[in-house]
């Protein structure tokens, strides 16, 4: 029987492991996307996201199984912690480790944001179980799809 997931802060020996819980859950998130997964896009994911976010995992029985990355954000000019991605492993998709790594960040932050892309409808869908709404709608000028910006508010004490 596997142990219960755990949330911990990511350390640099996660490196290719969560590169690669990047890469298989975005390629399924993101078909839309030429290169999801590879390329420019994980030496991007490298050297810059994993360095400059506030990066937390999730392990099961040591394994690393999901990242959650929180950046600066701001809604409506009131500044917040965004999730710049959050991305769980195909296998442990549905387990309630995202749920766990988004209350986590909750607990640590309150107010949160995210961009998701609109054809992404299983994230979207997640999202709004969680408690996250949509705040407004732009056009992603790299690849021409329509994201959502969506906000959930801080925890009630």
């Amino acid at each position: 029987m596997s142990e219960a997931p755990k949330v911990r802060p990511y350390l640099p020996a996660d490196e290719d492991a969560a590169v690669d819980v990047w890469s298989r859950a975005g390629r399924i998130a993101h078909p839309f996307i030429p290169g999801e997964g590879e390329g420019e896009r994980e030496r991007k994911m490298r050297e810059i996201y994993l360095v400059h976010a506030d990066n937390w995992v999730a392990e099961v029985d040591g394994r690393v199984v999901a990242l959650l990355g929180l950046i600066l954000g701001e809604v409506d000019g009131v500044n917040c912690r965004e999730i710049g991605g959050l991305f769980v492993a195909p296998e442990a998709q549905g387990t309630g480790v995202g749920r766990l790594l988004v209350e986590h960040a909750a607990t640590l932050h309150g107010r949160l944001t995210l961009e998701v892309y609109e054809k992404n409808t299983r994230a979207r869908d997640f999202y709004a179980r969680v408690g996250f709404t949509e705040h407004s709608r732009r056009t992603d000028e790299a690849y021409g799809e329509i994201m959502l910006k969506l906000v959930r508010p801080a925890p009630r004490a």
